[in-house]
């Protein structure tokens, strides 16, 4: 997109609060990867699907700094609604629950350290929307492991992939992000169990609707 165009919806939409404009500008200074963080016009839209469904679970995979998971976090008004986030960076632990726990919703966030693959088998709810944004390179493992997990009605929402472009390019053989994301795309374009809709913001936005 157009800076000066981006720039022109940024100013015209709801504005960031002073939260997540402190996680943004504290991701840039202090991460090594601060594009992984979703940012302002994501996060609105993240924050308006949500609250459009008005989910009492939600599943978040690769939760980064946790700018994504605050703005989902938003929409859980049921007092027993709760948003589960995981990502396998214990490192980043400390910085992402320092920034939970000063949201207004950090008695629903429930924040995981570890493998999605093992965690998410031992988290007993059926969800309202999962978000999945973490390894590109199993997308397709993630979506057949949380498929049963998702009620029917549900989203699931697939961030990445259209990968910068790469994806209407020739792949390279060793190229295993690249290759997981068109996996990806080809199974949920064949996918016959669920609705589905490719966003081009950002880095691309798959809505995948279960019927």
């Amino acid at each position: 997109m157009d800076s000066l165009l981006e720039e022109y919806i940024l100013n015209h939409i709801d504005k960031e609060n002073e939260l997540l404009s402190n996680l943004n500008r504290a991701t840039h200074l202090h991460q090594m990867r601060p594009r992984m963080c979703s940012g302002h016009l994501q996060g609105r839209i993240l924050s308006m699907i949500c609250k459009l469904i008005n989910p009492k679970y939600i599943l978040e995979l690769g939760t980064f700094t946790g700018y994504s998971a605050l703005c989902m976090a938003e929409s859980l008004v049921d007092p027993d609604a709760e948003l589960h986030t995981i990502d396998i960076d214990d490192e980043i632990e400390e910085f992402t629950s320092g920034f939970f726990q000063k949201s207004p919703y950090a008695d629903k966030i429930h924040f995981h350290v570890g493998d999605a693959i093992e965690i998410i088998p031992t988290i007993d709810r059926v969800f309202d929307i999962v978000f999945i944004d973490a390894n590109k390179r199993i997308y397709s493992e993630y979506y057949d492991l949380i498929f049963d997990k998702v009620r029917k009605g549900g989203l699931i929402i697939a961030d990445n992939t259209l990968w910068d472009g790469k994806v209407i390019e020739d792949p390279m053989p060793k190229d295993a992000q690249t290759l997981g994301i068109l996996s990806f795309n080809e199974k949920i374009s064949k996918d016959e169990r669920v609705e589905k809709v490719i966003l081009p913001i950002r880095d691309g936005m798959t809505l995948i609707r279960k019927r």
